[in-house]
């Protein structure tokens, strides 16, 4: 173990979460049961795209233990629930956003759209009286992919969206047509060209606890609550009460412990307003729980990104401009930022590491009768990140240049910071030339060939990948805190931002009182109710560490500021002498002094009293810029030729997250994301039929999951921390980088192991049947030589 990694396991401490769940008390969706709470169960499209000719619910309403049945008359009044910031389009066409029932009346337009909701007295007999309710249908001709969507003759979805164009976005730059040209003049003249055609396949989530929900109404108040797994209830509120036409005071949405989210349970759903009339109307709470084979139908999926790029390059294998085209799949509606994904996420990840100083990108997102993609860890960054990666491998075998080599001739010098990049971003920090070489030594890269040349003799190709990864952190910059004395000796910290996995509960209660010289006992943590008001968004977008730890530290020194001022009258000194050290406010050079939690007692009282405007509670907001996570992954496998069998044989990952606020963690997110990336490389993918819109991959049985027998049997992991110069922790965030890496270094990897070039351009996932054929290919000097054509 080297240095780095001894040092990050002397400073690993216990989660403060840990306790209650591993002993199962956590308190998850289906955990919470209210007094007289009936059960829903949603009727779903069995057609990927038809016309509703019929419905009847005459037999499942009379049905025994049937409290009511909703359809899409209950809805009427209900806005959209598709929600998506304003997008520009070329010539400033905005994007285009259908309206989303809460259940569909008129149409479905992808298989899984609900359709009614039974409500019972138990589940089973809401599920038994959901078989009894009648739909007739009339089927349409679905289109799946989203190049043929585009095609000409293609079936449409919404008449107001000609060739089931949602958005054509021309980039990010003031002027596409003149940054178009100039490009086009760089790649004429260039010495070398590499291309490439890459896809990112559609991804369910496939979170471990699956999505729930329990409404209630209270008449009294006028009053909706909703009980949900989210990623931040604060910002689900919002966003349901303006679907809803709700005031945010008549909509409170609380979310307890949450079984993993990773972008998934950040939006409103269907099921969520339905649940929420259907509580108002029956007059009961009503509780729903997905099955896992009703989530494959009914949540969000991800990525379905085909991407095709040009790299320029002059005689030395420097590069000049990028080129990329990309083609995204957004579903039958636009999901929760959905079309951010493919365009600004995806293009603010560009140029990576690499000192590229001429891009030019484009995305066009399509409409198909699939079910809406939207955020799954990266959201555009693994996209953006495997493009770029496997270009510059292409680029390597181009120019005859290692690998290695080529990265580092190109990578931004230290020099260069803050540098600004062709589309508008500013790194401010980063040590690209040191990480990619700590990231060589750790992974023995010289030593490569020894080791092919050792698998070769048991018969296995060897080969190792390389993944340059800069990822941008944080999204929406508002984030707010908020610090509460609850009067029983204790500090609390509120938070927006929900933890879904992450140890809020450890990493901002230890931020807190090392701030304040507490012991961390005394400091509690508060999150998932929108009652708190805290100003913000969800916990995605590696942003929580920033965005809220900087509201942290701005609570705390907003709240020291008031504490002088209180001591001072307190005390009876001049403001200028007192100073706050330890837990206490005390007067310089004196003994007189008052500890916190009796100042904020006495603050209390005076403001009770009218003596002052403010105790010592304080609640703030920040606007935190992004940062630029970044790191170096380097994949090792070997592959059996005779079966297509591969085995990660060892993996390396050198990241720079910015400071360090949890080893552990950081370790956990690095890993766990790895493990994403290796299902999304080596076997994920959500298939639909083409003809009828079908989900084929519907349950575990069809759909591939990484198993601990998958991971690596070798992980070298360490980090190169250069602080973010654009917060007051450092911080640059870690959650997403795994994925974003993992996925180009391991296709890296299998397009080096097979010979003749037969791996270099296969798809993902490359399954043992893929892989077997290229092996197959390769023995047969047939492999891939030249560069994919670009359509």
């Amino acid at each position: 173990m080297d240095a780095n990694l001894r040092q990050r396991a002397a400073a690993r401490e216990p989660r403060v979460e840990d306790d209650v769940l591993v002993r199962g008390r956590g308190r998850f969706a289906a955990d919470t049961p209210l007094p007289n709470q009936a059960y829903g169960c949603f009727v779903r499209a069995p057609h990927a795209f038809a016309r509703i000719v019929r419905l009847n619910a005459e037999a499942a309403r009379r049905a025994r233990g049937i409290v009511g049945v909703l359809t899409a008359k209950d809805m009427e009044g209900v806005g959209s629930v598709s929600r998506h910031p304003p997008l520009a389009g070329r010539g400033g066409k905005p994007l285009f956003v259908p309206h989303r029932p809460a259940l569909a009346g008129e149409r479905v337009m992808h298989i899984g759209e609900p359709v009614a909701l039974v409500v019972g007295e138990k589940a089973v007999a809401a599920q038994d009286a959901a078989e009894l309710l009648v739909v007739d249908y009339e089927a349409l001709v679905p289109v799946i992919d989203a190049r043929s969507a585009l095609a000409p003759g293609a079936p449409q979805l919404w008449g107001e969206a000609p060739g089931n164009l949602a958005i054509d976005w021309p980039g990010a730059t003031p002027d596409p047509e003149a940054n178009g040209a100039e490009i086009d003049a760089i790649f004429a003249a260039a010495k070398f060209v590499a291309r490439v055609a890459v896809m990112n396949q559609r991804m369910a989530v496939a979170s471990m606890e699956p999505r729930g929900a329990t409404a209630s109404y209270d008449p009294a108040a006028e009053l909706y609550t909703l009980r949900v797994c989210s990623q931040g209830a604060g910002s689900l509120r919002d966003s349901m009460a303006a679907v809803m036409k709700l005031r945010k005071e008549q909509l409170r949405v609380v979310t307890d412990d949450v079984g993993g989210a990773f972008g998934l349970k950040s939006g409103p759903y269907p099921e969520y307003i339905a649940l929420l009339i259907a509580a108002k109307k029956v007059g009961r709470p009503i509780h729903w729980m997905s099955s896992r084979s009703e989530a494959f139908l009914s949540d969000n999926q991800a990525r379905d990104d085909f991407s095709e790029a040009e790299l320029a390059l002059d005689e030395n294998g420097r590069f000049l401009a990028l080129r990329v085209r990309n083609t995204a799949n957004l579903g039958a509606y636009v999901g929760a930022v959905g079309a951010n994904i493919p365009t600004w996420n995806f293009a603010r990840c560009l140029p990576g590491m690499y000192d590229i100083t001429h891009i030019d990108i484009s995305t066009r997102c399509a409409f198909t009768n699939t079910l809406p993609t939207a955020p799954y860890r990266g959201a555009g960054r693994p996209e953006a990140n495997y493009m770029l990666e496997r270009v510059v491998e292409e680029a390597a075998r181009v120019t005859g240049i290692d690998p290695a080599e080529l990265r580092r001739r190109n990578l931004i010098s230290t020099a260069a910071m803050p540098y600004k990049t062709a589309v508008g971003s500013t790194y401010d920090s980063g040590d690209f030339v040191r990480i990619l070489n700590k990231a060589l030594a750790l992974s023995g890269y010289d030593g490569i060939k020894a080791r092919r040349r050792e698998a070769k003799s048991r018969g296995k190709y060897r080969g190792i990948g390389l993944s340059c990864m800069l990822e941008h952190a944080g999204g929406t910059p508002l984030e707010g805190a908020s610090l509460t004395f609850p009067g029983d000796g204790t500090l609390r910290i509120n938070l927006n931002v929900q933890s879904t996995g992450q140890g809020h509960a450890s990493v901002f209660t230890r931020l807190v009182a090392d701030r304040l010289g507490l012991a961390r006992d005394k400091v509690a943590h508060r999150h998932g109710d929108s009652a708190l008001e805290i100003a913000g968004y969800a916990s995605v977008g590696s942003r929580s560490a920033m965005t809220a730890g900087s509201a942290a530290v701005k609570a705390i020194e907003l709240m020291l500021e008031k504490g002088k001022r209180t001591a001072a009258t307190v005390l009876e000194a001049s403001e200028d002498d007192i100073a706050y050290q330890g837990g206490d406010f005390a007067v310089v050079g004196t003994d007189r002094r008052i500890s916190l939690f009796d100042l904020a007692a006495r603050a209390a009282e005076m403001k009770r009293r009218g003596m002052i405007a403010e105790d010592l509670d304080t609640k703030t907001t920040t606007q935190t810029p992004l940062t630029f996570p970044n790191g170096v992954h380097i994949a090792e496998v070997e592959i059996d030729p005779e079966t297509g069998h591969v085995d990660v044989v060892a993996y390396t990952a050198v990241d720079d997250c910015g400071n360090v606020l949890d080893a552990m963690i950081v370790d956990g997110q690095v890993q766990g994301a790895v493990a994403q990336g290796l299902g999304q490389a080596l076997m994920e993918r959500a298939l639909y039929d083409d003809a009828s819109g079908q989900l084929l991959t519907g349950s575990f049985l069809d759909y591939a999951m990484p198993r601990a027998a998958d991971m690596p049997s070798v992980v070298r992991d360490a980090l190169l921390c250069v602080p973010a110069t654009t917060n007051p922790l450092g911080v640059k965030g870690v959650g997403e980088a795994g994925t974003t890496a993992a996925i180009a270094a391991l296709m890296n990897a299998v397009a080096d192991a097979i010979p003749n070039g037969a791996g270099a351009h296969l798809d993902m996932p490359v399954t043992a049947e893929r892989l077997w054929q290229a092996c197959r290919r390769a023995a047969a000097g047939s492999g891939a030589r030249g560069a994919r054509r670009l359509a």
